[in-house]
């Protein structure tokens, strides 16, 4: 069975060490803020998570991009040359024209390396929904599965990722149209908290309106009571948006009403946070429906 090298995208939002310690590799992903260009690395080596999300607090807005061709010929051509295939996980199609790119450069790719295979699977899934994936992807290759047997599994498990999150600020729902002006001024009067999810096709819908922070966290929780797929078994991801206290509370919460195997707390990276703004709590796990 030929060697491969197991990629995903920055959105994964996994800690760097996590990535490092699994063999995961991560293609970087630029943002702007303030006229700067940044690459989003998992150890936020040119942004520290925290001080991206003063900038927003301080009113200044950031821009995402997605890869472009030379990036990935940048990053895919020495796992190539090495002698590696490359399976890419890849941020959802339903919210990036990542996908569609990745599909086209991976192609010319393949005819300048005839011998070399690259397989790119939509991970209809975003943030840590696509990191829990990727880690339990990893899982499944120090198994043995081969390239395409991985695919497959993917393939079949990436709509079992349930995302569950809310968000503290819902102007910025609003900047990404999530919803209306109105609706924004009338939800943070009244301390509305939308819970939303990521749906079969990859997309980000709105499921739920509570009021308050700790209806929030109790909503997620009993979402993964309801659905998940024999809890004592997974690694349920916890996600934050600069809000680790939060996080941690979510967590105490989790813990105390299910018997999970373990949590992994991690920051929201750059290139989901520009939409959410910060205080966004999030959590995935495998469930029998999204």
């Amino acid at each position: 069975m030929r060697e491969y090298q197991l990629v995903t995208d920055a959105t994964c939002d996994l800690p760097a060490s996590v990535l490092e310690q699994m063999n995961i590799g991560v293609i970087p992903m630029e943002f702007e803020m303030a006229g700067n260009v940044y690459n989003h690395y998992p150890d936020a080596r040119e942004m520290d998570f925290h001080d991206f999300y003063e900038e927003i607090r301080c009113g200044r807005m950031p821009k995402t991009s997605q890869i472009n061709r030379e990036t990935y010929f940048r990053f895919f051509e020495p796992i190539l040359k090495a002698g590696k295939d490359i399976l890419y996980l890849v941020f959802s199609s339903g919210l990036s024209g990542t996908y569609q790119a990745s599909v086209l450069a991976a192609e010319e790719l393949e005819e300048k390396y005839p011998d070399q295979r690259i397989i790119c699977v939509d991970s209809k899934s975003a943030s840590i929904g696509e990191g829990l994936l990727v880690y339990a992807a990893a899982v499944q290759r120090d198994k043995g599965l081969s390239i395409d047997e991985l695919a497959d599994w993917l393939t079949r498990n990436r709509n079992h990722v349930c995302h569950w999150f809310t968000v503290d600020d819902l102007n910025h729902l609003r900047r990404g149209g999530r919803i209306s002006s109105v609706a924004a001024v009338a939800g943070t009067a009244l301390g509305i908290k939308p819970i939303l999810k990521v749906d079969d096709e990859g997309h980000l819908v709105s499921a739920y309106k509570v009021r308050g922070r700790k209806k929030a966290m109790d909503t997620l929780v009993e979402k993964v009571e309801k659905t998940a797929i024999n809890p004592k078994e997974q690694v349920i991801i916890i996600g934050h948006a600069d809000c680790y206290e939060d996080a941690k509370t979510l967590k105490h919460l989790l813990k105390s009403k299910i018997r999970v195997k373990d949590t992994i707390i991690s920051y929201i990276g750059p290139i989901i946070g520009t939409h959410t703004g910060p205080g966004m709590l999030a959590l995935v796990f495998f469930g029998t429906e999204r």
